[in-house]
Protein backbone atom coordinates (compact mmCIF):
# COMPACT_ATOMS: atom_id res chain seq x y z
CA UNK A 1 0.00 0.00 0.00
CA UNK A 2 1.41 3.46 -0.87
CA UNK A 3 1.45 6.35 1.56
CA UNK A 4 -1.69 7.90 0.04
CA UNK A 5 -3.59 4.75 0.94
CA UNK A 6 -2.70 4.84 4.62
CA UNK A 7 -5.92 5.48 6.48
CA UNK A 8 -5.16 6.59 10.02
CA UNK A 9 -2.87 8.77 12.07
CA UNK A 10 -0.20 7.81 14.61
CA UNK A 11 0.39 4.44 16.31
CA UNK A 12 2.84 4.10 19.20
CA UNK A 13 4.40 0.76 20.07
CA UNK A 14 5.84 0.45 23.56
CA UNK A 15 8.82 -1.92 23.40
CA UNK A 16 11.09 -2.72 20.48
CA UNK A 17 11.86 -6.42 20.80
CA UNK A 18 10.32 -9.20 18.70
CA UNK A 19 6.66 -8.51 19.52
CA UNK A 20 7.08 -4.74 19.21
CA UNK A 21 8.95 -5.01 15.93
CA UNK A 22 6.30 -7.30 14.44
CA UNK A 23 3.53 -5.01 15.69
CA UNK A 24 5.25 -2.03 14.04
CA UNK A 25 5.53 -3.99 10.81
CA UNK A 26 1.78 -4.61 10.50
CA UNK A 27 0.75 -1.20 11.87
CA UNK A 28 2.87 0.45 9.18
CA UNK A 29 0.39 -0.91 6.61
CA UNK A 30 -2.55 1.03 8.07
CA UNK A 31 -1.15 3.97 10.06
CA UNK A 32 0.40 7.08 8.59
CA UNK A 33 3.22 7.03 11.16
CA UNK A 34 4.41 4.44 13.68
CA UNK A 35 6.75 5.19 16.57
CA UNK A 36 8.51 2.41 18.49
CA UNK A 37 9.69 3.40 21.97
CA UNK A 38 12.37 1.41 23.80
CA UNK A 39 14.62 2.07 26.78
CA UNK A 40 17.64 0.45 25.11
CA UNK A 41 19.85 1.61 22.30
CA UNK A 42 18.72 -0.92 19.72
CA UNK A 43 21.93 -1.86 17.93
CA UNK A 44 21.77 -3.71 14.64
CA UNK A 45 24.26 -6.33 15.81
CA UNK A 46 23.47 -9.81 17.10
CA UNK A 47 24.62 -9.32 20.71
CA UNK A 48 22.08 -9.91 23.52
CA UNK A 49 20.38 -6.77 24.85
CA UNK A 50 20.49 -5.75 28.51
CA UNK A 51 16.68 -5.70 28.60
CA UNK A 52 16.52 -9.30 27.31
CA UNK A 53 18.48 -11.37 29.85
CA UNK A 54 17.42 -14.63 28.18
CA UNK A 55 19.11 -13.48 24.96
CA UNK A 56 22.25 -15.49 25.79
CA UNK A 57 20.32 -18.75 25.62
CA UNK A 58 19.31 -21.01 22.74
CA UNK A 59 16.25 -19.91 20.77
CA UNK A 60 14.46 -21.37 17.80
CA UNK A 61 11.54 -20.27 15.71
CA UNK A 62 8.76 -22.84 15.61
CA UNK A 63 7.26 -23.81 12.28
CA UNK A 64 4.20 -21.57 12.40
CA UNK A 65 6.36 -18.62 13.37
CA UNK A 66 8.62 -19.21 10.38
CA UNK A 67 5.61 -19.26 8.06
CA UNK A 68 4.25 -15.96 9.37
CA UNK A 69 7.60 -14.16 9.36
CA UNK A 70 8.21 -15.26 5.80
CA UNK A 71 4.84 -13.74 4.83
CA UNK A 72 5.68 -10.46 6.58
CA UNK A 73 9.32 -10.38 5.47
CA UNK A 74 9.68 -12.24 2.17
CA UNK A 75 13.11 -13.81 1.75
CA UNK A 76 13.90 -13.72 5.48
CA UNK A 77 14.57 -17.46 5.79
CA UNK A 78 16.93 -17.48 2.81
CA UNK A 79 18.76 -14.45 4.22
CA UNK A 80 19.23 -16.19 7.58
CA UNK A 81 20.48 -19.34 5.85
CA UNK A 82 22.99 -17.19 3.96
CA UNK A 83 24.29 -16.00 7.34
CA UNK A 84 24.85 -19.58 8.42
CA UNK A 85 21.71 -20.07 10.53
CA UNK A 86 20.86 -23.79 10.65
CA UNK A 87 17.47 -24.69 9.21
CA UNK A 88 15.82 -27.99 8.49
CA UNK A 89 12.71 -30.10 8.77
CA UNK A 90 11.18 -29.97 12.22
CA UNK A 91 10.95 -33.75 12.31
CA UNK A 92 14.24 -34.88 10.76
CA UNK A 93 16.79 -32.18 11.64
CA UNK A 94 16.19 -32.40 15.37
CA UNK A 95 16.56 -35.45 17.60
CA UNK A 96 13.79 -35.41 20.21
CA UNK A 97 14.22 -37.53 23.36
CA UNK A 98 11.53 -38.22 25.93
CA UNK A 99 12.43 -40.29 28.98
CA UNK A 100 15.76 -41.13 27.36
CA UNK A 101 14.24 -42.49 24.14
CA UNK A 102 14.35 -40.76 20.76
CA UNK A 103 11.08 -40.55 18.88
CA UNK A 104 11.32 -41.79 15.32
CA UNK A 105 12.38 -39.14 12.84
CA UNK A 106 9.79 -38.25 10.22
CA UNK A 107 9.30 -35.59 7.58
CA UNK A 108 6.81 -32.95 8.64
CA UNK A 109 7.19 -30.49 5.77
CA UNK A 110 7.75 -27.76 8.38
CA UNK A 111 10.84 -25.58 8.59
CA UNK A 112 12.67 -25.01 11.88
CA UNK A 113 14.89 -21.89 11.95
CA UNK A 114 17.52 -22.06 14.69
CA UNK A 115 18.26 -18.33 14.77
CA UNK A 116 19.28 -16.92 18.13
CA UNK A 117 16.92 -14.28 19.42
CA UNK A 118 19.43 -11.39 19.19
CA UNK A 119 20.23 -12.18 15.54
CA UNK A 120 16.60 -12.65 14.52
CA UNK A 121 15.53 -9.51 16.39
CA UNK A 122 18.27 -7.47 14.72
CA UNK A 123 17.38 -8.67 11.21
CA UNK A 124 13.67 -8.05 11.69
CA UNK A 125 14.32 -4.62 13.17
CA UNK A 126 16.56 -3.66 10.25
CA UNK A 127 13.73 -4.37 7.84
CA UNK A 128 11.19 -2.45 9.91
CA UNK A 129 13.56 0.51 10.32
CA UNK A 130 13.74 0.70 6.53
CA UNK A 131 9.98 1.37 6.29
CA UNK A 132 9.50 5.08 5.54
CA UNK A 133 6.73 5.63 8.09
CA UNK A 134 8.36 3.89 11.09
CA UNK A 135 10.53 5.76 13.61
CA UNK A 136 12.42 4.30 16.57
CA UNK A 137 12.63 6.36 19.76
CA UNK A 138 15.50 4.74 21.67
CA UNK A 139 17.05 5.27 25.10
CA UNK A 140 13.62 6.42 26.20
CA UNK A 141 11.76 5.28 29.30
CA UNK A 142 8.01 4.71 29.24
CA UNK A 143 6.56 6.59 32.21
CA UNK A 144 2.84 5.92 31.81
CA UNK A 145 -0.30 6.21 29.71
CA UNK A 146 -2.28 9.33 28.90
CA UNK A 147 -6.07 9.00 29.11
CA UNK A 148 -9.06 11.18 28.27
CA UNK A 149 -12.78 10.41 28.05
CA UNK A 150 -12.52 6.63 28.10
CA UNK A 151 -9.60 6.20 25.71
CA UNK A 152 -5.83 6.17 25.78
CA UNK A 153 -4.55 9.17 23.85
CA UNK A 154 -0.82 8.62 24.15
CA UNK A 155 2.09 7.72 26.41
CA UNK A 156 4.33 9.67 28.75
CA UNK A 157 7.95 9.07 27.84
CA UNK A 158 11.29 10.43 28.97
CA UNK A 159 14.56 10.27 27.09
CA UNK A 160 17.58 9.26 29.12
CA UNK A 161 19.09 12.71 28.56
CA UNK A 162 15.87 14.62 29.17
CA UNK A 163 15.04 16.43 32.40
CA UNK A 164 11.28 15.96 32.18
CA UNK A 165 8.88 13.45 30.57
CA UNK A 166 6.90 14.48 27.52
CA UNK A 167 3.63 13.30 26.01
CA UNK A 168 3.70 11.25 22.83
CA UNK A 169 0.21 11.63 21.38
CA UNK A 170 -1.22 8.57 19.63
CA UNK A 171 -4.37 7.29 17.98
CA UNK A 172 -3.39 3.79 19.10
CA UNK A 173 -0.95 2.55 21.76
CA UNK A 174 0.24 -1.07 21.64
CA UNK A 175 1.99 -2.42 24.74
CA UNK A 176 4.77 -4.81 23.70
CA UNK A 177 6.97 -4.25 26.76
CA UNK A 178 7.16 -7.94 27.64
CA UNK A 179 6.89 -9.73 30.95
CA UNK A 180 7.51 -6.51 32.88
CA UNK A 181 4.45 -4.82 31.37
CA UNK A 182 2.87 -2.20 33.64
CA UNK A 183 -0.38 -1.85 31.69
CA UNK A 184 -2.40 -3.76 34.28
CA UNK A 185 -1.13 -1.41 37.01
CA UNK A 186 -1.75 1.69 34.90
CA UNK A 187 -5.30 0.59 34.20
CA UNK A 188 -5.93 0.20 37.93
CA UNK A 189 -4.59 3.71 38.49
CA UNK A 190 -7.04 4.95 35.85
CA UNK A 191 -9.94 3.34 37.72
CA UNK A 192 -10.35 0.11 35.76
CA UNK A 193 -10.72 -3.33 37.33
CA UNK A 194 -7.76 -5.57 38.06
CA UNK A 195 -6.73 -7.70 35.09
CA UNK A 196 -7.35 -11.38 35.97
CA UNK A 197 -4.13 -13.42 35.97
CA UNK A 198 -3.39 -17.12 35.72
CA UNK A 199 -0.02 -18.41 36.93
CA UNK A 200 1.86 -21.69 36.67
CA UNK A 201 4.81 -21.58 39.02
CA UNK A 202 7.67 -23.97 38.19
CA UNK A 203 10.77 -22.03 39.34
CA UNK A 204 12.71 -22.79 36.17
CA UNK A 205 16.43 -22.17 35.82
CA UNK A 206 18.31 -22.60 32.61
CA UNK A 207 22.03 -22.26 32.17
CA UNK A 208 23.86 -22.11 28.84
CA UNK A 209 27.48 -22.65 27.89
CA UNK A 210 28.96 -22.21 24.41
CA UNK A 211 31.71 -24.51 23.12
CA UNK A 212 34.19 -24.19 20.29
CA UNK A 213 34.03 -26.62 17.39
CA UNK A 214 34.85 -28.90 15.82
CA UNK A 215 33.94 -31.57 18.35
CA UNK A 216 35.86 -34.83 18.60
CA UNK A 217 32.48 -36.56 18.90
CA UNK A 218 29.53 -34.88 17.19
CA UNK A 219 26.14 -36.59 17.53
CA UNK A 220 24.41 -33.68 15.76
CA UNK A 221 26.30 -33.78 12.47
CA UNK A 222 24.46 -31.73 9.86
CA UNK A 223 21.29 -31.63 11.95
CA UNK A 224 20.23 -28.68 14.10
CA UNK A 225 19.95 -29.97 17.64
CA UNK A 226 19.59 -32.84 20.06
CA UNK A 227 16.91 -32.32 22.72
CA UNK A 228 16.54 -34.44 25.86
CA UNK A 229 13.19 -32.99 26.94
CA UNK A 230 12.47 -32.80 30.66
CA UNK A 231 9.68 -35.09 31.85
CA UNK A 232 8.24 -35.82 35.30
CA UNK A 233 10.21 -39.09 35.34
CA UNK A 234 13.43 -37.39 34.15
CA UNK A 235 13.08 -33.71 35.13
CA UNK A 236 16.50 -32.54 33.95
CA UNK A 237 16.42 -31.37 30.35
CA UNK A 238 18.72 -29.83 27.77
CA UNK A 239 19.12 -28.44 24.28
CA UNK A 240 22.39 -29.26 22.51
CA UNK A 241 22.55 -27.17 19.36
CA UNK A 242 24.77 -26.45 16.40
CA UNK A 243 25.00 -22.70 15.82
CA UNK A 244 26.68 -20.82 12.95
CA UNK A 245 30.02 -20.38 14.76
CA UNK A 246 29.86 -22.66 17.80
CA UNK A 247 27.96 -25.32 19.72
CA UNK A 248 25.77 -24.55 22.71
CA UNK A 249 24.30 -26.53 25.58
CA UNK A 250 21.35 -25.13 27.53
CA UNK A 251 20.49 -27.05 30.70
CA UNK A 252 17.14 -26.79 32.46
CA UNK A 253 16.02 -27.54 35.99
CA UNK A 254 12.84 -26.79 37.89
CA UNK A 255 11.65 -26.47 41.48
CA UNK A 256 15.02 -25.37 42.82
CA UNK A 257 17.17 -27.79 40.81
CA UNK A 258 19.52 -25.18 39.33
CA UNK A 259 22.14 -26.05 36.71
CA UNK A 260 25.45 -24.64 38.01
CA UNK A 261 27.30 -21.68 36.54
CA UNK A 262 30.82 -23.01 37.23
CA UNK A 263 32.13 -25.19 34.43
CA UNK A 264 32.85 -28.22 36.62
CA UNK A 265 29.37 -28.19 38.11
CA UNK A 266 27.90 -27.54 34.67
CA UNK A 267 29.64 -30.61 33.25
CA UNK A 268 28.46 -32.77 36.15
CA UNK A 269 24.90 -31.69 35.40
CA UNK A 270 25.41 -32.54 31.71
CA UNK A 271 26.67 -35.95 32.79
CA UNK A 272 23.43 -36.56 34.71
CA UNK A 273 21.22 -36.12 31.62
CA UNK A 274 19.28 -39.18 30.38
CA UNK A 275 21.01 -38.93 26.96
CA UNK A 276 24.76 -39.68 27.34
CA UNK A 277 25.62 -38.28 23.88
CA UNK A 278 25.53 -34.71 25.15
CA UNK A 279 28.22 -35.28 27.77
CA UNK A 280 30.27 -37.41 25.40
CA UNK A 281 30.23 -34.57 22.85
CA UNK A 282 31.32 -31.71 25.12
CA UNK A 283 33.41 -33.34 27.86
CA UNK A 284 36.65 -32.50 26.02
CA UNK A 285 35.37 -29.38 24.19
CA UNK A 286 36.69 -25.90 24.98
CA UNK A 287 34.14 -23.62 26.68
CA UNK A 288 33.76 -20.14 25.21
CA UNK A 289 33.46 -18.30 28.51
CA UNK A 290 31.51 -19.02 31.68
CA UNK A 291 28.02 -20.50 31.67
CA UNK A 292 25.21 -17.91 31.70
CA UNK A 293 22.08 -18.48 33.75
CA UNK A 294 18.51 -17.19 33.71
CA UNK A 295 15.70 -17.81 36.16
CA UNK A 296 12.05 -17.94 35.21
CA UNK A 297 9.71 -18.23 38.20
CA UNK A 298 6.33 -18.66 36.53
CA UNK A 299 4.30 -18.57 33.34
CA UNK A 300 1.72 -15.77 33.52
CA UNK A 301 -1.40 -15.27 31.42
CA UNK A 302 -3.21 -11.95 31.69
CA UNK A 303 -6.88 -12.31 30.78
CA UNK A 304 -7.68 -8.92 29.28
CA UNK A 305 -10.60 -10.54 27.48
CA UNK A 306 -12.26 -11.02 30.89
CA UNK A 307 -12.14 -7.30 31.79
CA UNK A 308 -15.62 -5.78 32.30
CA UNK A 309 -14.46 -2.51 30.73
CA UNK A 310 -11.43 -1.40 28.72
CA UNK A 311 -10.35 1.97 27.31
CA UNK A 312 -10.28 2.50 23.56
CA UNK A 313 -6.94 3.13 21.89
CA UNK A 314 -4.94 0.53 23.86
CA UNK A 315 -3.95 -3.02 22.88
CA UNK A 316 -1.46 -5.49 24.34
CA UNK A 317 0.67 -8.07 22.53
CA UNK A 318 3.42 -10.63 23.15
CA UNK A 319 4.74 -11.39 26.64
CA UNK A 320 2.85 -8.34 27.92
CA UNK A 321 -0.29 -10.45 27.42
CA UNK A 322 1.04 -13.95 28.14
CA UNK A 323 4.47 -15.12 29.31
CA UNK A 324 5.22 -18.70 28.29
CA UNK A 325 7.75 -21.10 29.78
CA UNK A 326 10.74 -20.54 27.45
CA UNK A 327 11.68 -24.23 27.47
CA UNK A 328 8.97 -24.91 24.89
CA UNK A 329 10.23 -22.26 22.47
CA UNK A 330 6.77 -20.78 21.94
CA UNK A 331 7.32 -17.10 22.74
CA UNK A 332 8.53 -15.73 19.41
CA UNK A 333 6.09 -17.86 17.43
CA UNK A 334 3.08 -16.92 19.55
CA UNK A 335 4.08 -13.25 19.14
CA UNK A 336 4.03 -13.79 15.38
CA UNK A 337 0.60 -15.46 15.55
CA UNK A 338 -0.71 -12.59 17.68
CA UNK A 339 0.52 -10.18 15.03
CA UNK A 340 -1.94 -11.73 12.59
CA UNK A 341 -4.73 -10.91 15.06
CA UNK A 342 -3.47 -7.33 15.37
CA UNK A 343 -3.31 -6.97 11.58
CA UNK A 344 -6.88 -8.21 11.18
CA UNK A 345 -8.22 -5.76 13.76
CA UNK A 346 -6.51 -2.63 12.42
CA UNK A 347 -7.08 -3.40 8.76
CA UNK A 348 -10.67 -2.22 8.42
CA UNK A 349 -10.96 0.60 10.93
CA UNK A 350 -10.26 1.54 14.51
CA UNK A 351 -9.65 -1.65 16.54
CA UNK A 352 -12.17 -2.47 19.24
CA UNK A 353 -10.29 -3.66 22.36
CA UNK A 354 -12.90 -6.16 23.54
CA UNK A 355 -13.07 -7.88 20.17
CA UNK A 356 -9.29 -7.81 19.81
CA UNK A 357 -8.66 -9.37 23.22
CA UNK A 358 -11.29 -12.05 22.61
CA UNK A 359 -9.49 -13.06 19.42
CA UNK A 360 -6.10 -12.79 21.12
CA UNK A 361 -7.30 -15.20 23.81
CA UNK A 362 -8.32 -17.71 21.15
CA UNK A 363 -4.83 -17.89 19.64
CA UNK A 364 -3.19 -18.04 23.08
CA UNK A 365 -5.41 -20.90 24.26
CA UNK A 366 -3.67 -23.74 22.39
CA UNK A 367 -0.02 -22.93 23.21
CA UNK A 368 -0.95 -22.12 26.80
CA UNK A 369 -2.82 -25.40 27.16
CA UNK A 370 0.18 -27.31 25.81
CA UNK A 371 2.96 -25.63 27.79
CA UNK A 372 1.14 -24.94 31.04
CA UNK A 373 -0.43 -28.40 30.88
CA UNK A 374 2.97 -30.04 30.41
CA UNK A 375 4.42 -28.11 33.35
CA UNK A 376 1.52 -29.15 35.56
CA UNK A 377 2.47 -32.76 34.92
CA UNK A 378 5.44 -32.23 37.25
CA UNK A 379 4.56 -32.82 40.92
CA UNK A 380 5.28 -29.68 42.90
CA UNK A 381 4.51 -27.21 40.11
CA UNK A 382 1.84 -24.79 41.31
CA UNK A 383 -1.19 -24.03 39.17
CA UNK A 384 -4.75 -24.98 38.37
CA UNK A 385 -5.06 -28.59 37.19
CA UNK A 386 -8.24 -29.11 35.21
CA UNK A 387 -9.60 -32.47 34.12
CA UNK A 388 -8.31 -31.65 30.60
CA UNK A 389 -4.84 -31.10 32.06
CA UNK A 390 -4.88 -34.39 33.94
CA UNK A 391 -6.09 -36.38 30.94
CA UNK A 392 -3.50 -34.74 28.70
CA UNK A 393 -0.73 -35.65 31.11
CA UNK A 394 -1.84 -39.27 30.96
CA UNK A 395 -2.20 -39.37 27.17
CA UNK A 396 0.78 -37.38 25.84
CA UNK A 397 3.48 -39.57 27.49
CA UNK A 398 1.84 -42.61 25.92
CA UNK A 399 1.86 -40.90 22.55
CA UNK A 400 5.55 -39.99 22.94
CA UNK A 401 6.42 -43.55 23.92
CA UNK A 402 4.56 -44.92 20.90
CA UNK A 403 6.28 -42.35 18.64
CA UNK A 404 9.61 -44.05 19.38
CA UNK A 405 8.46 -46.69 16.87
CA UNK A 406 6.03 -44.67 14.75
CA UNK A 407 7.10 -41.76 12.56
CA UNK A 408 3.51 -40.83 11.80
CA UNK A 409 2.93 -40.19 15.49
CA UNK A 410 6.18 -38.22 15.65
CA UNK A 411 5.04 -36.02 12.76
CA UNK A 412 1.60 -35.48 14.29
CA UNK A 413 3.09 -34.56 17.65
CA UNK A 414 5.65 -32.16 16.15
CA UNK A 415 3.11 -30.44 13.92
CA UNK A 416 1.11 -29.69 17.06
CA UNK A 417 4.21 -28.66 19.03
CA UNK A 418 5.18 -26.40 16.11
CA UNK A 419 1.80 -24.63 16.52
CA UNK A 420 0.72 -25.53 12.98
CA UNK A 421 -1.93 -28.10 13.94
CA UNK A 422 -4.14 -27.67 17.03
CA UNK A 423 -3.69 -29.98 20.04
CA UNK A 424 -7.05 -31.56 19.16
CA UNK A 425 -5.39 -33.09 16.08
CA UNK A 426 -3.67 -35.51 18.47
CA UNK A 427 -7.11 -36.78 19.52
CA UNK A 428 -8.12 -37.88 16.04
CA UNK A 429 -9.36 -41.48 16.13
CA UNK A 430 -6.56 -42.64 13.80
CA UNK A 431 -3.93 -41.06 16.07
CA UNK A 432 -5.50 -42.57 19.19
CA UNK A 433 -5.56 -45.99 17.53
CA UNK A 434 -1.84 -45.79 16.76
CA UNK A 435 -1.11 -44.73 20.34
CA UNK A 436 -3.10 -47.64 21.72
CA UNK A 437 -1.14 -50.01 19.47
CA UNK A 438 2.03 -48.60 20.97
CA UNK A 439 3.29 -47.41 17.60
CA UNK A 440 3.83 -50.95 16.41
Amino acid sequence: MDMDGLRRGHAVVLGGSIAGTLAARVLADTYHTVTVVDRDLLADGADPRHAVPQGHHIHALLARGQQILEELFPGLTAALVAEGVPTGDFGTSLSWYFNGQMIEKAETGLVCVAAGRPLLEARLRARVRALPNVTYLERTDIVGLVAARGRITGARVQGHDAEQPTTLAADLVVDATGRGSRTARWLRELGYAAVPEERVKMDLTYTTCDFKGPLSYDPIGDDIALLPVATPAMPRGAIFARLPDRYAVSLTGILGDRPPTDIDGFMEYVKSLPVPDVYKAVRDAEPMGSPQTFRFPASVRRHYEAMPQLPDGLLVIGDAACVFNPVYGQGMTVAAIETTVLAAHVRDGEPQPRAYFRDLAKVIDAPWTMSAGADLGFPGVEGRRTMQTRLGNLYIPRLQAAAVHDGRLSAAFLRSAGLVDPPTALMHPRVIARVLRGGR
